[in-house]
């Protein structure tokens, strides 16, 4: 698999219709596509199809407005007016402080998913051992459980070596 992060930006092309076009695809795509290719990790860069602007972060923040409108929003009021309080002198500061906590938060989410792979991973491996011994029991108690019903309606003779092995099985069981 591609390292996504060390390609050349896919090129989505925006129109003056509002239509943009993903040149890696030769396909038209929408919002919902692009919030794709972020949850993917796939870099892209929309840029004017006339004048060649940059306009990925416009888009970016039209994504992170309909999320916010469509369901429980992440930025509160009071959140929205600090951050726009911020702007001016400070702005820098906030940027690189909100950016790295961002990276923090998605480090640890990457570390606790390889963490919970590696642990169920291991509980697995250690319980393979002990599901086999339990199926082998159960298919072993199933199949005494077929011959001793089909011995009890005697609809099929039982053959002489499976009598036998019943009445080893029965000597057996008194004793445990």
């Amino acid at each position: 698999m591609l390292d996504n992060n060390h390609c050349e930006p896919r090129l989505i092309r925006k129109y003056t219709n509002r239509r943009m076009y993903d040149t890696h695809t030769s396909t038209h795509v929408n919002v919902n596509d692009i919030r794709q290719l972020v949850i993917d990790e796939i870099p892209f860069q929309v840029v004017d199809a006339k004048s060649g602007e940059d306009l990925t972060r416009s888009i970016l923040l039209q994504i992170i407005q309909e999320a916010e409108n469509d369901g429980e929003p992440i930025f509160s009021s009071d959140m929205l007016r600090g951050i726009i309080r911020f702007y001016g002198p400070l702005q820098g500061m906030l940027g690189s402080y909100l950016e790295q906590s961002i990276q923090t938060v998605v480090d640890l989410q990457t570390k606790a998913t390889v963490q919970s792979s590696q642990a169920w991973s291991d509980f697995m491996h250690k319980q393979t051992p002990v599901t086999g011994d339990l199926m082998n029991d159960y298919m072993e108690q199933s199949k005494k459980l077929y011959q001793s019903t089909q011995s009890l309606f005697g609809l099929f003779a039982a053959p002489a070596s499976s009598k036998a092995e019943a009445a080893d099985s029965e000597k057996n069981d008194e004793v445990k």
